[in-house]
């Protein structure tokens, strides 16, 4: 049994898909980045730094255009939104022991990636261990900005695996909460989703999808798979043994908690330890390249799963941003 974490994908991995954008693109995302930096928070407000260092992610402001297909009032409106949102949830400072105990049953684990290098997120309704209460939305919110903290270079997406194993009606999720959690992911982390799986559904929550179907949006149905062959989307080594990978992780909530806090350099307030401010130190850098069975509480190297360096990790030549892209999570 492994108790370590993945924080990269396997080697010799094809991050995928890489937007390459025209004169025109390009025009449109210096503009949004122009009308976006004149709703910056004055740099007295203490959030100022926060706020500017998510515009000022290569990502933010491809996404939205993308999200908003290349309509700049549209992408106006929705990043503004998310600002507006950001200000209020400030995501990147949720304190860690704020959300803890939502931890201590793995019902959502961050751990491995798939075959274009994407983030996984595991999540397990059966597993569910608090009443519902806004800090299972800060939950998830802190895997969701983690999961973004372990994205290697030109990765903009995750995945999502929902096994319903043991789920029951009081254990699964309410069509409330649901929609609450499809309103933060389509519409403040927009195209960033890049799968989203169900396995195990037995066919007394089939109701529970046909409940949260009319918050769906055409693009994140379009994303959803139902029991697929997992190993056609992730590597053997990465997928959990539970969905007939190789990787035999051993879920125990101090050891798996600290390693993430750790390797993303989270300090006690939220904020991020010195020299972590834009991310995970040596995300790309030599760490053990074995999985170690125990984990040692003082020594994140020695409880991660090995880290593929930089050049392991292959950038395909990049693909156009069809205009006609429709916005996904």
């Amino acid at each position: 049994m492994v108790k370590a974490v993945f924080t990269a994908p396997e080697q010799g991995t094809v991050v995928q898909p890489i937007y390459q954008y025209s004169d025109e693109q390009q025009s449109h995302i210096k503009a949004l980045r122009e009308y976006a930096d004149t709703l910056l928070l004055d740099s007295s407000d203490p959030y100022h730094k926060w706020e500017l260092r998510w515009l000022n992610k290569p990502d933010t402001m491809p996404r939205y255009m993308r999200a908003a297909k290349w309509k700049l009032p549209d992408a106006k409106r929705r990043i503004e939104g998310t600002i507006k949102w950001r200000r209020e949830f400030q995501p990147e400072l949720i304190r860690p022991n704020d959300v803890k105990i939502e931890a201590g049953t793995g019902k959502i684990i961050l751990n491995g990636f798939d075959k274009d290098g994407r983030p996984i997120i595991y999540m397990r309704p059966g597993r569910e261990n608090t009443e519902t209460s806004p800090r299972q939305l800060r939950h998830l919110v802190w895997w969701l900005e983690r999961a973004k903290d372990l994205m290697p270079p030109g990765q903009e997406s995750l995945v999502i695996i929902v096994d319903y194993k043991s789920t029951t009606l009081r254990t699964n999720p309410s069509i409330s909460v649901a929609s609450k959690v499809l309103t933060i992911l389509q519409q403040h982390y927009v195209e960033t989703l890049g799968r989203a799986i169900v396995t195990n559904l037995p066919m007394l929550l089939n109701f529970f999808y046909k409940g949260i179907s009319p918050f769906l949006d055409p693009v994140t149905r379009d994303k959803m798979r139902f029991n697929p062959d997992l190993l056609e989307l992730i590597p053997k080594s990465q997928l959990d043994s539970e969905f007939g990978g190789d990787f035999d992780f051993e879920f125990d909530h101090e050891t798996y908690w600290k390693q993430i806090v750790d390797f993303c350099g989270i300090a006690e307030d939220g904020t991020r330890l010195e020299g972590y401010f834009d991310g995970p130190k040596n995300i790309h850098g030599e760490l053990p390249s074995q999985h170690s069975d125990t984990a040692s509480p003082t020594s994140t190297s020695s409880t991660t799963a090995s880290v593929t360096s930089a050049s392991e990790i292959v950038l395909p030549e990049m693909i156009p941003a069809a205009p006609e892209l429709t916005e996904a999570l």
